[in-house]
């Protein structure tokens, strides 16, 4: 089980569990706002950009290519951020927290 705690363009901080799937997905499930998933999560849109707590990016890692690809098109890019669909739930990412860009 993973915990995930989101804080929402609005400061609202939201926090989620899940044990599978991406973390795009358990957002659309737990109605995350910002997080709308338009491409269903084949990393061809970046409707859920995040940026990874910096104490968490270990956790989730790099971005691949085709992602890298994808953010350098969005606004607010850091160095942390991540497109949530690319990013799975498991153990591994337990305790993370994501900010959510777009509202």
């Amino acid at each position: 089980m993973a915990k995930i705690t989101f804080i929402t363009a609005d400061n609202e901080e939201v926090i989620v569990e899940g044990t599978q799937g991406s973390v795009m997905e358990l957002a659309v499930q737990n109605n995350i706002k910002g997080i709308d998933g338009d491409c269903g999560g084949v990393c061809s849109c970046a409707t859920c950009h995040v940026h990874v707590n910096e104490s968490d990016f270990e956790k989730v890692g790099e971005p691949s290519e085709i992602e890298a690809d994808m953010l350098e098109l969005e606004d607010e890019v850091s160095e942390y951020s991540r497109l949530c669909c690319q990013i799975k739930v498991s153990d591994a990412i337990d305790g993370i927290t994501l900010k959510v860009i777009e509202e």
